[in-house]
């Protein structure tokens, strides 16, 4: 019995030894789990136990044109916190209001009501303000040092640049194109507290923030300039909708300026109105489309002399109209322009030519080369919402819709399309990609990224590009571009008048003024195109309207960059004659021996006014309006 009770003894001794082993070995586990596995989790909640952290924004990178200029960057601002637990919720109210411009009592009531560890009093605090709060060295207040975008040229490049919200995240524009970059990584000040709050005085530990990288722009400031009080003067003299302008490096596709009026202070967003906002920071020159009119007729002319349709030594006669599928389309000259070779046919921007060069290329080949151009399809530039244009579908252009496409009608385009289009027309025939960002630089100064010109594709030959820069400077220097021209300088380019359309029907009174040209026209660097919007009065047409603003922009980036004059600087003038009820035959002669261009407006036998009046001293080859009744 004995030895059967010490073996049931020794039974349960090793039994319990057994348990306890299995029992250490599990806790052992456990430990380790939660020390090796669990062990930064744990620590992480135990830290947000028992500290308090404030955000540290990252410094948002700046956005810089092409020598150095800053034209968006981060200005500090602070936002203030308290701790409710930690205050004297009746001293602080009193000087948090009255140094933040606050309710007192409201903000008393607030903090004592709170059942938060913090309140946000307010946000972009001036550095000056929150150090005269700092001053008062009141408990529970503190201080966390923001940024707040700032754009220190307000107006300028508002389109492009874009605005931030509130958490300085990019909207639009650039800002938001590019937003991953610029943005950086915030940071967080971390302060002991228990676990009501309450600081226990302990050191603040910093983690810091890393700033975001910074943009270098192709734009130019100084033209940029220039692009906006072109487009503001536009605007105010004429009365206009809307005014635009681009200035496009013609060999590599970089956007030098880009300006539109109306505008506004990126500094001071309409907010509190979101269709204003909308409406004045949408990038129309990339977004919108519209008809283009005779400026279209640069890629009419290029695809007709590239595909052998057509020789400079051809001849056309335009009798006002041509007969297509049984309708009558109008010259914009109705008494006709007569016989006239094609350089004659582009310089007076004959509809008839050109109606007579699209037939000629049918709507396969055409269409292939509008295609090349880049038309119905997106540039591929480095902004949000570009739209592709508007082309007819193929397989239903009528012969009357290949008319009228031919000289610019029934075709819609974004203005950066269309620059983007005629660089390639007049640069020797290639198409590059347009951009706006050069390079991108991290905090270190180290490039993550630059951007080298991107040809698309050849388009038309170097000898035909080399025609097309000769009929468009031609164009200025004798036709309706004139107004365009500088004294001294050899400049290309094309007027372009275009109806608007409203409810699928031409909309009475409401035009499209424009002209793209390049210089200097032997060996052209910079294009520029200016759209005069809706402008007021009967006075519409692109060489009146638009193409002298185009001519000052030129002048400007000339004396800018010190390009010497190519050509003698001795101008002829002329004078005014006076054509009050002549007939259209009798204006014409009268027109052409004081050495002047013109347009007409309105159809009538005789001619009921002139601008300008009759006695103005012109030079020669300007652009005057006649208008019949």
């Amino acid at each position: 019995m004995k030895t059967n009770s010490l073996s049931l003894t020794r039974k349960r001794l090793i039994i319990t030894v057994m348990i306890s082993c299995l029992l250490f070995c599990a806790l052992s586990v456990r430990l380790a789990f939660i020390q090796l596995i669990q062990g930064k989790d744990l620590q992480s909640k135990a830290a947000e136990q028992w500290y308090r952290d404030l955000p540290l924004e990252a410094a948002r990178g700046e956005i810089r044109d092409k020598n150095g200029v800053v034209l968006a960057e981060s200005k500090d601002v602070y936002t203030i916190y308290v701790r409710p637990n930690a205050v004297d919720s009746a001293k602080a109210s009193v000087v948090l209001g009255e140094k933040l411009g606050l309710d007192v009592q409201k903000l008393k009531e607030k903090i004592d009501s709170s059942g938060v560890s913090e309140i946000t009093v307010m946000r972009n605090v001036d550095a000056a303000v929150a150090e005269s709060i700092r001053d008062y060295r009141l408990e529970g207040v503190y201080f966390t040092l923001d940024k707040k975008r700032s754009y220190p040229f307000g107006e300028r490049m508002a389109q492009i640049l874009g605005f931030t919200n509130i958490d300085n995240e990019g909207q639009n524009g650039l800002e938001g194109y590019y937003n991953d970059f610029l943005r950086g990584v915030d940071g967080a000040a971390l302060t002991a507290s228990d676990i009501k709050g309450k600081e226990l005085g302990e050191a603040a530990t910093y983690l810091p923030s890393v700033p975001g990288c910074d943009l270098t722009l192709t734009v130019d400031t100084k033209i940029q300039a220039f692009a906006e009080d072109a487009v503001r003067s536009a605007y105010t003299e004429w009365g206009a909708k809307n005014a635009y302008m681009i200035v496009m490096d013609v060999n590599t596709g970089g956007i030098t300026a880009m300006a539109a009026a109306p505008s506004y202070d990126n500094n001071e967003p309409p907010r509190d109105d979101m269709p204003l906002l909308n409406a004045l920071s949408k990038n129309k020159m990339i977004v919108d489309v519209y008809e283009p009119g005779s400026t279209f007729k640069i890629f009419t002319t290029a695809a007709a002399l590239e595909a052998g349709a057509v020789s400079e030594s051809d001849r056309f006669f335009c009798p006002g109209y041509r007969i297509v599928d049984g309708q009558r389309i109008k010259c914009w000259r109705t008494i006709g322009h007569g016989s006239q070779d094609l350089s004659e046919g582009v310089m007076n921007s004959c509809n008839c030519v050109f109606m007579d060069l699209a037939g000629r290329l049918g709507v396969d080949r055409f269409y292939e080369y509008l295609r090349a151009f880049g038309f119905g399809s997106k540039t591929g530039v480095d902004f949000y919402g570009e739209s592709k244009g508007l082309l007819m579908n193929q397989s239903s252009v009528k012969t009357v819709d290949l008319a009228r496409i031919g000289f610019g009608q029934a075709v819609a385009v974004t203005p950066l399309q269309l620059i983007t289009g005629v660089c390639a027309a007049v640069n020797g025939g290639l198409l590059y990609e347009p951009y706006f960002v050069s390079s991108i630089t991290d905090v270190s100064g180290k490039t993550v990224y630059e951007r080298n010109p991107v040809t698309v594709r050849r388009i038309i030959s170097e000898e035909t590009s080399d025609v097309m820069r000769k009929l468009l400077t031609r164009v200025v220097a004798e036709g309706g571009g004139s107004k365009a021209g500088v004294k001294g300088y050899a400049i290309g380019g094309k007027t372009g008048t275009a109806q608007k359309y409203a409810d699928g029907a031409i909309a009475q009174g409401k035009y499209v003024s424009s002209f793209i040209g390049f210089a200097p026209a032997d060996d052209p660097r910079y294009a520029v195109l200016m759209i005069v919007d809706e402008p007021s009065g009967y006075t519409y047409y692109g060489s009146i309207v638009a193409a002298p603003y185009a001519g000052r922009t030129f002048s400007r980036i000339f004396e800018y960059l010190s390009v010497p004059p190519s050509q003698s600087e001795s101008v002829a003038y002329t004078v005014m004659p006076e054509l009050t009820g002549m007939t259209a035959a009798d204006v014409k002669a009268a027109l052409k021996s004081a050495a002047l261009n013109f347009e007409t407006a309105c159809e009538g036998e005789t001619v009921v006014s002139t601008v300008p009046a009759a006695g103005e001293k012109l030079p020669e080859g300007d652009v005057v309006l006649v208008r019949f009744g």
